[in-house]
Formats: structure tokens, C-alpha cells, sequence
């Protein structure tokens, strides 16, 4: 069994990870900012860049998973709440991977979730890879200094994959109660032309993909995490709407969007056919690899 050095383990990806792994027997400690609570938790100060170099003693994955909610307007002062909410505590748990390399360690495989955001604000019909080019826009920007801020660890010889996670589905989470709401309330619709490409997954399978990259020493880089053929936006609007037994007629126009969200609507707006090349060259198999299996298995929990 392994030991988990975890942050963000407060989220709503922290949470379920954490459970997930300790149902397998693995342990888990948990990064806290406050008064540690119990034997499984460890403070730290990332803003300070404060960390016990002892909490990594034994172990063998570290995964930040830390971060301010991406889903709500990007002012410029959330815009840096956004940015050194993620910067800072990679570069944090980086430095004391380095650390304990050079102290003449193992350094503990680093995972540092980030998001489809990297490849920009509109890539259309562009198949994304791994080898594909970042884009331009300010999350594309924030996601190459969170990756960066890695470097550190990359530097002393740790394997450090960036999960970059598209839409994870899942009852629970803040992103798909959104999404599904309107559908709910029978007022749901496409989000702008609905011909952009719209990567999600299953909760399920972002866990099982996060182990996976975990356990596997040849996963290294950035990887992307979503279902293979990535939907439209039209098509995920069709699941949730067929799975929710409601109508899906009334469209939400691109000016609305924009006007009432800024920028970050062209996380919504903007086409990302992200492809999980690198997992599925692996040897990675989805359990809900179409948009329809990703939907019912959110709506099953």
C-alpha cells in the first residue's frame, strides 16, 4: 500500500479521492492550513511557502489539488486569487520535493491537477494532445505558471505529471449542478452554438485515471483527462436532457454569456477537443467513455 500526501483534500475532488483511496488501504494525509485536527492532518502555510519537510517522510505520491473555484467572473483581484491560490502551492509542495531529493530521499511522485484551459480560449475543430500547442487567454497563461511552478521537482528528478481534468461529472460537484440545473427546472438548452467541443468525465473515471497515472512510472508531462471523442456542448445538452427526462429548447445566447460572466464564459463558449492520448496509449480503459455513460453514472450518485 501507498502513503498519500494530499492538498485540497477539502474539495470536492480531494474528498472523493481521499475516500476512494483509504477504501483500498492506502493512507492519506491531509494538507491543512488551520489547527490540525486529527493524526491523518499536517499544517502548512503556502502563501508563506511553509512546510514541514518531515510531511514527506515515506511518502510515495504527492497530489495537489488545490485552487479556487474557476466558475464565477474573473475580476482582476480574483484573477490573482485564482492564480496564487495554485502557483503557490505547487511551488510549495515542489521546493520540498527538492528537498528531500537532494537530502538524499526518493522523491515521491508529484501530480498537480490543472485543466483543458491550457489549450486557450477557442482551438474549434483542432484535435489537442499532449504534443499540441498551449493557447492564449488568461487561464491558458495561469495553467503554464502552475505547471512551472513544478519545475523544482522536475529539476531534483521526481516524475511530475499535470492532470490537465476537463468537466468531471458527478451529482456532488459544483460545476455539473450548474450545468444540469436549467434541465432540472425545464428551461435548458445549448450553451451559445453548442458546436464547440465540451471535454468531460465521470467522477468514476477521473479517479481510476488520477491512480493510474499514480502508478504508472512511463506517465510523465502533461496528460489529458477526458473521455475519448470529447463531446459538443449540443451533445452533452442532449444527455442531460434525455437523461433527465426534460426538454432541451431554449438555448442560452453567446452575448448573454459573455455579458454576464466576462471572460470566463469562453470556458463554456470555447471549443477544446482535448484527446486522452497519452492514457490511452498507456493502456488506460474508461468505464464511461461516451458523454450519455459519463451522465448517467453522475445522475446515479
Amino acid at each position: 500500500m501507498s502513503r498519500y500526501l494530499l492538498a485540497g483534500a477539502s474539495g470536492f475532488l480531494g474528498t472523493a479521492l481521499t475516500k476512494d483511496l483509504i477504501a483500498d488501504g492506502h493512507e492519506v494525509v491531509r494538507l491543512v492550513r488551520r489547527k490540525p485536527k486529527r493524526p491523518d492532518e499536517l499544517r502548512w502555510d503556502p502563501a508563506a511557502g511553509e512546510l514541514d519537510p518531515s510531511a514527506l517522510d515515506g511518502v510515495d505520491v504527492v497530489i495537489n489539488l488545490a485552487g479556487a473555484t474557476i466558475g464565477r467572473p474573473w475580476t482582476p483581484t480574483y484573477k490573482s486569487t485564482l492564480r496564487e491560490s495554485r502557483v503557490t502551492t505547487t511551488a510549495t509542495l515542489a521546493r520540498a520535493i527538492a528537498a528531500q531529493a537532494s537530502a538524499g530521499g526518493k522523491a515521491p511522485v508529484f501530480l498537480v491537477q490543472n485543466g483543458v484551459g491550457a489549450y486557450g480560449k477557442d482551438r474549434g475543430d483542432e484535435i489537442l494532445t499532449e504534443e499540441s500547442s498551449t493557447g492564449d487567454g488568461f487561464l491558458a497563461g495561469l495553467t503554464e505558471l502552475w505547471s512551472g511552478a513544478a519545475d523544482p521537482a522536475r529539476e531534483a528528478g521526481a516524475r511530475v505529471a499535470i492532470l490537465r481534468t476537463a468537466v468531471v461529472l458527478d451529482n456532488k460537484a459544483r460545476a455539473f449542478q450548474l450545468l444540469s440545473l436549467p434541465f432540472r427546472l425545464c428551461v435548458g438548452g445549448r450553451l451559445g452554438p453548442g458546436t464547440q467541443y465540451f471535454p468531460v468525465l465521470s467522477l468514476t473515471d477521473w479517479l481510476r485515471a488520477t491512480r493510474f497515472v499514480a502508478d504508472h512510472d512511463e506517465i510523465s508531462g502533461p496528460v489529458n483527462v477526458g473521455i475519448p471523442n470529447p463531446p459538443t456542448n449540443a451533445e452533452l445538452t442532449k444527455a442531460l436532457a434525455a437523461a433527465l427526462h426534460r426538454p432541451a429548447v431554449i438555448p442560452i445566447p453567446a452575448f448573454l454569456m459573455t455579458t454576464a460572466l466576462g471572460e470566463f464564459a469562453w470556458e463554456l463558449l470555447g471549443s477544446k477537443r482535448a484527446e486522452p492520448t497519452v492514457l490511452l496509449n498507456a493502456g488506460f480503459t474508461f468505464n464511461h467513455p461516451t458523454v450519455e455513460a459519463a451522465v448517467a453514472d453522475a445522475l446515479a450518485h
